[in-house]
């Protein structure tokens, strides 16, 4: 059997002895993770263009028209991240440049090396959905996207709160417990066609634990995890640390089915759980805030725009976990003696939380890119540029962005299907079955509706 039908194999079966190790096909891959250099040329680019961010919109012309910061970021930066989540999990976090900064403070020896408190181990995932809600909030009400000056503010808040806890603690604190950015991209990691996964046969007996410590002049797990540590996506970075420092050769980069972590651990993940119905719910207030009658509910509220998104956002928010409880008394089991407690629909909307976030950034990209390079010369002061203007038209973006979420309804039936053929099977009455597949079709037309 040839490499590519064993990768077609990984990509549809979900039994985890069909997973196709991309280390040992593509052996490159292993040695251009491993060499610390090629990360820092990417984490280099990352820092320039965030460099180019926050100069341009701090100092340069505050017409959006006239700078290109507002579209590095939302239209350019933000889509590509959420596309790298369905491939690569949360590889994006490993050359991430948020933490930059923190990380040349504390190889200059300016940080406490605290120990991580138990508050924030415990709690921060609240904070950081938090966090969540503040960015997508702000980036409404303020006008992020419209504004240079406020749009490189956001940025830098969030590099100076990641230099602030490299400060107090070591490792890479904020992105393992506080990044909303990091939280999100680890969520949607579930997702992802790859996974980052060590031999644990090759692990048992290992005495030295480099992975997660480090050894020499070799940093360890910048996220305190380790490779014998990882067990699913939610917290790896994908950032290659360990592969130099593991003398077993156990890190495998592992091809798989996209849905088999969803399937596996069915909604026991709490980042899931707290970013998902929100994620939803926002993505529905962002959509409405582009039909008529988002004016008229700030006509009905006297004007105010922050209370009118602020009120869809809640009503969102609400109508999925209305939703979800919906959903988990149709399917009857919440609990199960192996594992406790879980939630089924976490697992079968997520498809289409992560998938409608592709398709908010993705018109955004889409509205904004033909005039990318005329607005540059503007900034630059050239009119020279102006002739390579386009535009792509509404209708193949509405089409295509259809079809992402019609993939998200079918992607979510999978999940249940599953649960129903195998892990709870003969305990989900067919009628149940019809009402919870109501309910994801059911978000599938809300999405439709807003979106055209």
């Amino acid at each position: 059997m040839t490499w590519w039908t064993k990768g077609l194999k990984s990509l549809i079966s979900t039994e985890e002895a069909e997973r196709l190790d991309l280390f040992r096909i593509f052996p490159g891959l292993r040695r251009f993770l491993a060499a610390r250099h090629h990360y820092a040329v990417l984490r280099t680019g990352g820092d320039i263009l965030f460099v180019l961010v926050i100069i341009s919109g701090l100092f340069g012309p505050q017409d959006p028209r006239a700078n290109v910061a507002g579209f590095l970021t939302w239209g350019l930066l933000w889509p590509f991240i959420v596309l790298s989540w369905f491939f690569v999990g949360r590889m994006w976090c490993g050359i991430c440049p948020f933490p930059g900064l923190g990380v040349f403070l504390q190889r200059k020896g300016l940080s406490l090396g605290r120990s991580v408190p138990p508050f924030l181990k415990k709690h921060g995932v609240y904070i950081s959905v938090f966090l969540l809600a503040l960015i997508i909030w702000t980036e409404i009400v303020a006008g992020l996207y419209q504004s240079p000056s406020r749009t490189s503010l956001m940025v830098l808040s969030i590099i100076m709160g990641a230099a602030f806890l490299a400060m107090l603690y070591p490792g890479q604190a904020w992105c393992r417990h506080l990044c909303p950015l990091g939280r999100i991209s680890g969520a949607a990691a579930t997702l992802a066609i790859t996974e980052f996964r060590p031999n644990y046969d090759k692990c048992r007996g290992c005495k030295t634990f480099a992975c997660q410590k480090g050894k020499e002049d070799k940093r360890g797990c910048p996220v305190y995890l380790g490779a014998y540590n990882v067990r699913h996506n939610l917290h790896c970075l994908v950032c290659g640390h360990c592969l130099p420092l593991c003398d077993r050769d156990s890190p495998q980069l592992l091809l798989r089915n996209p849905y088999s972590e969803l399937i596996r651990n069915k909604g026991r993940y709490i980042t899931c759980a707290y970013i998902m119905p929100f994620l939803i719910g926002s993505q529905l207030a962002r959509f409405l805030r582009e039909k008529p009658v988002y004016q008229q509910v700030i006509a009905l509220l006297g004007g105010w725009h922050a209370a009118a998104f602020s009120l869809l956002l809640v009503l969102g928010f609400l109508l999925i976990v209305g939703a979800i409880r919906a959903g988990s008394r149709l399917f009857g089991i919440t609990e199960d003696p192996s594992f406790g407690r879980f939630s089924p629909m976490v697992p079968i909307f997520v498809p289409m939380a992560f998938t409608g976030e592709l398709v908010y950034r993705m018109e955004y990209f889409a509205t904004g890119v033909g005039d990318f390079l005329p607005t540059l010369g503007r900034e630059l002061g050239t009119h020279a540029l102006e002739r390579l203007a386009f535009a792509i038209p509404a209708f193949p973006v509405q089409v295509l962005s259809a079809f992402f979420m019609l993939n998200g309804a079918v992607a979510g039936t999978y999940i249940l299907w599953r649960f129903c053929l195998e892990d709870f099977e003969g305990l989900v009455p067919f009628r149940r079955f019809l009402g919870i597949s109501l309910l994801i079709w059911g978000l599938l037309l809300a999405y439709i509706v807003v979106i055209f």
